[in-house]
């Protein structure tokens, strides 16, 4: 029974592997780097570099993780027909996981936005209506409405079919649905709002730099305590070898700050992605992505002239829509 149970998960999990590794590769074939496959309670993500830039090819990525899970789930229940009258215990598992593989393509196929129908829903009205982010903003309404049904039909599952377990997951599935249709359409409107905003308007010149030698304690206590600051450049005389974020001081024991010294445990500059005050900030987040940083040194001439961090970036964001807002 165990070996049967761990067999299953396993299989699953490498059928939703499968299912994103079919987004992946076809998006790998447009030329759009993938940089992970997150797997969690309701599936999987393939995460890619940056959005496809026609609707043809959207609508490719997005139908190729289906289409695996619908030729995996055939193929799987072609396999448990086979072995019915041979080994009965593994055709019900063959047959299991079939109904699980082709369940998940067909939920997939639903028109609400970010499922994979609904990309191919978006990928349609951006070939009719010639605009990315009113192509997102309609597939993000209906990805929110199908979200909505789907609360709604656990709901009536509690209520009508006195099914708590299945009611309450489906409404939480629709929950989840609107969550991130409103975050996908949230994180396109910005995008589209930056796009050809420079750095320079958005970066801080309020930068701090410290000296290698000095220790983390000293560091800590008359700079991070004091002044809040979570980052620092690391240097002198207006040059700069690298940077220390509170990621690096907390990975040292707090007992050996003193016997640490700034230089021990920065990121040295070579190792470090920075980006042009003319460049785009839309280049920096992606760099934040990547990287997995909060912030990004700003570079001129080899010399670093200010930061770039999400933080910066939503302020601009914010002093923006106010500006524009009508009197």
């Amino acid at each position: 029974m165990w070996l049967i149970a761990i067999a299953t998960s396993v299989l699953f999990f490498s059928s939703i592997v499968a299912h994103e590794l079919g987004h992946s590769l076809v998006a790998q074939r447009s030329g759009i780097q993938v940089k992970s496959i997150t797997l969690f309670v309701f599936g999987g993500i393939a995460r890619i570099a940056r959005e496809p830039s026609r609707p043809l090819v959207e609508a490719a990525i997005a139908l190729a993780g289906p289409l695996v899970s619908a030729v995996l789930g055939g193929a799987l229940l072609g396999g448990g027909l086979l072995l019915e009258d041979v080994n009965e215990p593994a055709a019900a598992l063959l047959e299991y996981l079939a109904l699980i593989n082709l369940t998940v393509a067909v939920f997939n196929l639903v028109p609400g936005f970010p499922l994979d129908g609904g990309r191919v829903f978006r990928a349609a009205v951006w070939a009719v209506r010639k605009d990315f982010t009113a192509a997102t903003k309609i597939a993000a309404s209906v990805g929110k409405l199908v979200g909505l049904l789907f609360i709604l039909g656990g709901l009536a599952w509690v209520i009508l079919g006195n099914n708590w377990v299945n009611g309450v997951w489906m409404a939480f599935i629709g929950w989840f649905l609107i969550n991130a249709a409103t975050q996908g359409y949230r994180q396109t409107a910005l995008r589209e709002a930056l796009k050809g905003v420079p750095v320079r308007r958005v970066m801080t010149a309020d930068i701090m730099l410290v000296p290698r030698r000095l220790d983390l304690r000293t560091l800590v206590e008359n700079h991070i305590y004091y002044s809040g600051r979570r980052l620092f450049l690391v240097g002198e005389n207006g040059s700069w070898e690298g940077m220390l974020s509170a990621r690096e001081i907390r990975r040292v024991p707090r007992h050996r700050w003193r016997d640490t010294r700034v230089g021990d445990v920065m990121v040295p500059a070579a190792k470090l992605r920075t980006v042009h005050p003319d460049e785009e900030v839309l280049r920096a987040i992606e760099i934040m992505d990547d990287s997995d940083v909060g912030l990004v040194p700003v570079s001129e001439n080899g010399a670093v002239v200010g930061l770039v961090g999400r933080d910066s970036i939503f302020q601009f964001m914010r002093s923006k829509a106010r500006s524009e807002a009508p009197a």
